[in-house]
C-alpha cells in the first residue's frame, strides 16, 4: 500500500482463534469492516444517519490475501486508503500489519457503492465529497 489514509490499532481476542489457536480467516473481515466504520466516523460520516435518510453503504466485492495468521493476544494495526473506481463504486485498499515487528499479515481491496431506499446506487454528498480529496 503507497499511502495510508488512516489507521487503527487492534488486539486479537482469544474467542476470534480456531483450534489451531490462530484468528478464524472469517474474523479479519470484520477486522476490517470496524477500520472502515471506524475512518468514516473519523470524517463524520456515520452509517445510523445515512441509514435514517434511507442510504446503505454497502460491499459489493471483498478481495482477500492472507500472509501470515494472528494469534491470541496479539496487537495490529489495520491501515486503509480510499480510492473512487468508478461514478457509484468506490475502493477501500486495507492491509493488515502485526504491530510487533510490521509484518504484512494480510492485503485486501474492498469494492463498496450506496444504495438507495429505492434499491438503486446512489452515493451520499459526503462521501462524494471524501472520494474528491
Amino acid at each position: 500500500m503507497k499511502e495510508t489514509l488512516f489507521s487503527l490499532e487492534m488486539k486479537v481476542r482469544d474467542y476470534e482463534c480456531d483450534m489451531q489457536g490462530r484468528v478464524n480467516n472469517a474474523v479479519y473481515l470484520n477486522y476490517l469492516e470496524h477500520a472502515r466504520h471506524e475512518f468514516l466516523l473519523s470524517r463524520q460520516i456515520s452509517f445510523a444517519d445515512l441509514a435514517r435518510r434511507g442510504i446503505n453503504l454497502v460491499v459489493t466485492r471483498a478481495e482477500l490475501d492472507y500472509k501470515l495468521p494472528l494469534t491470541s493476544g496479539e496487537t495490529f494495526m489495520v491501515n486503509l486508503d480510499l480510492e473512487r473506481i468508478s461514478p457509484l463504486r468506490f475502493a477501500f485498499s486495507q492491509e493488515i500489519r502485526r504491530t510487533s515487528d510490521q509484518k504484512l499479515v494480510l492485503v485486501a481491496k474492498i469494492i463498496a457503492t450506496g444504495v438507495n431506499d429505492r434499491g438503486r446506487p446512489e452515493l451520499p454528498p459526503e462521501v462524494t465529497a471524501l472520494l474528491a480529496t
